[in-house]
C-alpha cells in the first residue's frame, strides 16, 4: 500500500510540475506573440510603433496572459498527455486560443485604444502557433526517437491484416509506443481501392493473395489480424494463409476492443484453433434464459467438469436463488467453488460431493435443497476407456441419469436438462450407447409424466438398504409431478477434458509425434460458451421430451485440425513435428452424426438450434430393459453389450464404414 501511495504521489507531483512549466511557457509565448504582431505591423522597426500602442500593449498583456491561462485550463490544455497528442488536443488548443484572442481584441480596444486590424489577426495566429510548438514538439521528437529505435536490428517486423479502423488504431499504438520492439512494415486489405497507398507512411501491399509474397518481401516476423467485420469463412481463409507464412500470429479477441478503443498490441491474443473452424459463432439471445434462472434454485451435476463449470459460471452471474454443484471429483469441485466465491461473494453456493449412482445421496440432496432446475452434466465421456469398462459406462451414465431424473421428478423439479452428445446417434461404442440410453430415459420419464402415470416408472435398486419411495402403495408421492425432461445434443467441445486439442498441444510441446487415429476422421466442434448457451436455451424452450440439436456447420477433419495446431505453434507439419496415424480405436467412427435419420427437425427462434422429434419406442419395454441392464451392469456381466443392444436398437458394434460411405453420408447430412 505504501509503495502504491508513494508512486501515486510521485506521478501527481510530476504532472503538476509539467503543467506549471507549460503555463510559464504559455505566459511568455503570449507576450511574444502580440509583441511580434505589433512589430511586424510596423515593418519590424520598433521606433515606428506609436507610443500609445507600446504602452497599451505593455500594460494590457500581463493581466491578459493570466486570464488566458485560466481559459486554457478550462479547455484542459494542461491536463493532456502530450506524448499521445492528436487531433482532439489540436482542436482544444485551437478553441482555447481563439477564445482568448477574441477576448484580447475586445478588452484592449475598449480599455485602451483600437489597434490596426493586422495586429489582432497576426497576434491571434502567432499565439496559436506558439501554444502548439512546445506541445507537439515533444511528440515530434518522440516520434523520431521511436522511429530510429524501431529501425534497430532487434525490432520485430509486423504485418497488419486490415486497413480499417481497428488496423489503424493498432498501427498507431505500435508507432507511438517506444516500449514495443516492433515496426509495422506493411498492411494487407482486400479493398483494391486501398492498394499501393499509405497509412502513416506504411504501404498497403495488396489483398489476401499477397500475404505470403509480402511476408518474404518485407521480411515479416509477426502478423496481427485486425479485421472485425469479416465472416467466419473469410477469417478462416485469411488466417489459414497467414498460418502458412510461419510467422507469429495474433488476432483481436472480439469487437469489444474496437468499440471501447482498446485496440492495442497488449489486447491482441494468440490465434486459437477455434478461429480456424470456419463458421459463425452461435449468438444466442440469453435474456429469456436468465429471466428463467433468476431467483430459482439450480443444481448442476458434474459441476466441476468442462461443461458443468461453465454452466455454473453463467448461472452464477445471473442471480439464481441458490446454486448447488454436485460432483464426485473433489479437486474440480473445490476449484470452481473458490472461483465462484471470489467472483460472486453474495451467491448462495452449495458444493456437494457425491455420486449420481447413489440413490440415497441423491434423495438427500434433492429433498433438502429442492432444486427447480437441474442441468445433468455428470458422465463418463472417454470412448476408449468406456470400451474397456462397459459396465462402468452404463452404471455412471445410464443408471446415474435414471436415478438423478427419478430424484428430480419426486422433489418438485421443474426442468431437467440432460447433456448428451452426437455420439449417441447410431452409436458404435458403449459410451455413445450409454448416452442414447440417457436420452431414452428422459423421453420415457417425460412420456409417463404427461400420461399421468409417473407411478409406472420403476425405482432402480442398486443398494440393499434402499427403501421404496412409495412403501404403502398409495401413490401420493407421484401426485402433481410436473417435471419437464429434455436433452441437448452437440459435438466435441474445444479444449474440454478429453478433447483432442489438449492432447495435441502436449504432444507438440514434447516435440511430437502428433497422433491422429485416421487421416479421414471428421468431427463437429463447438466452443464451451456455445455449448453452454445451447444447454441453457434448452431449459427455456423445453416443453418436454425434446432433443435439442445445434447446427454446428461443416465437420472438421482431425488431421487438418492437428496440422493447423502445429502451424499455430510455430512448427511445420511432417517437418518439425511428425504426424502419425495410429488407427481407429475400438468403437470409434470416422464421422459423427448430429441426428438419426428417423428424427425430423423443427427450427426454433434461433436458426442454428433445432429440435429433433422423438423416435417412438415402447417405454414400458424400455423401462423393463433398464432394470435388467442395471442388474447386469452392477453384476459386471461380460455380455453387457448384448443387453445394451436390446435396449438401444440403433447400437451396433460392427466395423466403421469405409471412406466412400462417409462421403455419401456427408452429402446427405442435414
Amino acid at each position: 500500500m505504501d509503495n502504491r501511495d508513494t508512486t501515486s504521489k510521485h506521478l501527481l507531483a510530476h504532472w503538476k510540475v509539467m503543467a506549471i512549466c507549460l503555463m510559464i511557457c504559455d505566459f511568455i509565448s503570449i507576450h511574444l506573440a502580440y509583441f511580434l504582431a505589433l512589430w511586424l505591423r510596423y515593418d519590424c522597426v520598433y521606433s515606428h510603433i506609436p507610443q500609445v500602442l507600446r504602452i497599451s500593449t505593455a500594460l494590457f498583456t500581463p493581466p491578459y496572459a493570466l486570464v488566458a491561462l485560466g481559459i486554457f485550463w478550462a479547455f484542459r490544455m494542461y491536463r493532456g498527455m502530450w506524448r499521445y497528442a492528436s487531433y482532439s488536443e489540436l482542436v482544444r488548443t485551437f478553441c482555447g486560443s481563439v477564445t482568448a484572442s477574441l477576448l484580447h481584441s475586445v478588452l484592449i480596444s475598449v480599455i485602451f485604444t483600437r489597434f490596426p486590424l493586422s495586429y489582432y489577426v497576426w497576434g491571434a495566429g502567432a499565439q496559436f502557433v506558439f501554444l502548439l510548438l512546445p506541445r507537439f514538439a515533444y511528440r515530434l521528437l518522440l516520434f523520431y526517437k521511436v522511429a530510429a529505435f524501431k529501425n534497430a536490428e532487434n525490432t520485430s517486423r509486423v504485418m497488419i491484416i486490415g486497413a480499417g479502423q481497428a488496423g489503424q488504431m493498432l498501427l498507431r499504438d505500435i508507432s507511438t509506443n517506444p516500449d514495443l520492439h516492433e515496426k509495422v512494415v506493411c498492411i494487407i486489405d482486400d479493398n483494391s481501392n486501398k492498394w499501393n497507398r499509405y497509412i502513416e507512411n506504411v504501404p498497403i501491399a495488396g489483398g489476401r493473395e499477397d500475404i505470403l509474397a509480402s511476408v518474404k518481401k518485407y521480411n515479416v516476423s509477426k502478423i496481427y489480424y485486425a479485421i472485425t467485420s469479416a465472416t467466419a469463412d473469410d477469417k478462416k481463409e485469411i488466417l489459414g494463409i497467414c498460418n502458412e507464412a510461419g510467422c507469429e500470429l495474433k488476432t483481436l479477441p472480439s469487437m469489444y476492443q474496437l468499440v471501447t478503443g482498446q485496440v492495442t498490441v497488449s489486447a491482441m491474443k494468440d490465434v486459437a484453433i477455434e478461429d480456424l473452424l470456419g463458421r459463425e459463432p452461435i449468438k444466442a439471445d440469453l435474456h429469456e434464459v436468465f429471466e428463467f434462472i433468476n431467483g430459482k434454485s439450480v443444481l448442476v451435476t458434474g459441476g466441476g467438469g468442462s461443461i458443468g463449470s461453465e454452466l455454473c459460471r453463467q448461472i452464477a452471474a445471473h442471480g439464481p436463488e441458490r446454486l448447488i454443484i454436485f460432483d464426485i471429483y473433489e479437486n474440480n469441485a473445490y476449484a470452481i467453488q473458490l472461483e465462484l466465491r471470489r467472483k460472486f461473494p453474495d451467491l448462495k453456493l452449495e458444493v456437494l460431493i457425491g455420486s449420481v449412482r447413489d440413490s440415497r445421496r441423491l434423495t438427500e440432496v434433492f429433498s433438502r435443497y429442492r432444486p427447480q432446475i437441474v442441468y445433468h452434466a455428470a458422465a463418463h465421456k472417454h470412448v476408449p476407456l468406456m470400451e474397456d469398462s462397459p459396465c462402468e459406462a452404463i452404471k455412471n451414465n445410464a443408471v446415474g441419469t435414471y436415478k438423478t431424473a427419478y430424484a428430480a421428478m419426486l422433489n418438485g423439479c421443474e426442468r431437467f436438462v440432460l447433456i448428451s452428445t452426437d455420439k449417441a446417434v447410431n452409436p458404435t461404442n458403449v459410451m455413445g450407447a450409454s448416452k442414447r440410453l440417457c436420452e431414452m430415459i428422459i423421453q420415457s420419464f417425460d412420456a409417463k409424466i404427461k400420461a399421468g402415470r409417473a407411478f409406472d416408472i420403476p425405482q432402480l435398486f442398486t443398494h440393499l438398504a434402499d427403501e421404496p419411495v412409495d412403501p404403502d402403495g398409495s401413490g401420493e408421492v407421484f401426485r402433481n409431478v410436473r417435471t419437464e425432461f429434455v436433452a441437448v445434443r452437440f459435438g466435441n467441445v474445444l479444449g474440454s477434458n478429453g478433447s483432442v486439442i489438449p492432447i495435441f498441444k502436449r504432444q507438440i510441446e514434447e516435440g511430437g509425434p502428433v497422433t491422429v487415429t485416421h487421416p479421414d476422421i471428421i468431427r463437429y466442434f463447438m466452443t464451451v460458451s456455445e455449448a453452454v448457451s445451447l444447454v441453457m436455451l434448452a431449459g427455456t424452450y423445453a416443453r418436454g421430451g425434446e432433443i435439442f440439436v445445434l447446427d454446428m456447420g461443416k465437420p472438421v477433419k482431425i488431421d487438418t485440425l492437428a496440422r493447423n495446431l502445429i502451424k499455430l505453434s510455430g512448427f511445420k507439419p511432417d517437418v518439425d513435428i511428425k504426424i502419425v496415424y495410429s488407427g481407429l480405436r475400438p468403437g470409434e467412427k470416422l464421422y459423427e452424426e448430429k441426428l438419426m435419420a428417423e428424427e425430423g427437425l423443427r427450427q426454433t427462434d434461433n436458426k442454428l438450434i433445432h429440435i429433433g422429434c422423438p423416435i417412438p419406442f415402447d417405454t414400458d419395454e424400455f423401462l423393463q430393459n433398464m432394470q435388467a441392464l442395471t442388474r447386469a451392469a452392477c453384476n459386471g456381466d461380460p455380455d453387457i453389450r448384448a443387453i445394451v443392444m436390446r435396449a438401444v436398437p440403433t447400437y451396433r458394434t460392427d466395423a466403421p464404414p469405409a471412406r466412400a460411405e462417409v462421403e455419401t453420408r456427408e452429402a446427405v447430412t442435414v
